[in-house]
């Protein structure tokens, strides 16, 4: 069988996949340096909680911005930028390949713009299910977790699209969405849960969704299916 000697010995992910996971990678390895003192030497705080101080995001202040239509303004940016950093090195680096793996996954069919949406809309999704669907909740939302989330829903609804075009049963796409809950459920009951879940299954939602438009030919599969009904 002949072989390309010069193929990468690795699949190459989309550009836009390793841009948008840089950061977390760029923010953990900053964290590590400076707790192995190699870097940022006599700071009096670690720098994993003087980021999460920064980029967190916070419950009271969303439900207050929700209440005074947005204001502060200036908070705004923590709709996003919670994602950039996790509880431990171990939380990074399994939310960091699950968003490589998926991220190749879905990035092979989708344009970038179209990647850069999903994993926005899902990390705002939720973000703002955390913090206002979410009774007096107070513990701070941080971590990539949504936008991995948000990327199983793009890799779903992909799914689903082909099933639906095939005549195939259409609820198969949603096995890995329900495994996942399944196993969520199970550690919760062991090991205690919170409320994280609801974020990601709020991303889950918001990249099912916005797939479907953003994807390859979608907004003429949704135009020739109102026109059908």
């Amino acid at each position: 069988m002949d072989s390309d000697h010069n193929a990468p010995p690795f699949n190459p992910l989309p550009p836009i996949v390793w841009l948008m996971a840089l950061p977390l990678i760029g923010v953990e390895l900053a964290i590590q340096l400076q707790s192995a003192g190699l870097l940022g030497a006599g700071a009096a705080m670690g720098w994993r909680e003087a980021m999460f101080r920064h980029v967190m995001l916070l419950p009271e202040m969303l439900r207050l911005q929700w209440e005074t239509g947005g204001h502060p303004t200036d908070e705004l940016y923590r709709l996003v930028s919670y994602a950039l950093v996790h509880a431990s090195f171990s939380d990074t680096l399994f939310a960091t390949v699950l968003f490589l793996a998926l991220g190749k996954a879905v990035g092979e069919i989708l344009h970038w713009w179209a990647m850069l949406v999903v994993v926005l809309c899902a990390l705002v999704a939720g973000g703002w299910a955390y913090g206002l669907l979410i009774p007096d909740i107070k513990a701070p939302l941080v971590g990539a977790y949504p936008a991995v989330y948000g990327l199983i829903g793009a890799f779903t609804s992909l799914i689903f699209s082909n099933l639906a075009r095939v005549g195939a049963s259409k609820y198969r796409a949603f096995s890995l969405i329900g495994f996942l809950m399944a196993v969520q459920l199970i550690f919760a009951l062991v090991f205690g849960g919170n409320w994280k879940w609801v974020a990601e299954l709020s991303g889950f939602a918001a990249g099912f969704v916005v797939t479907f438009l953003v994807a390859p030919g979608g907004f003429q599969r949704i135009r020739d299916q109102i026109r059908q009904r």
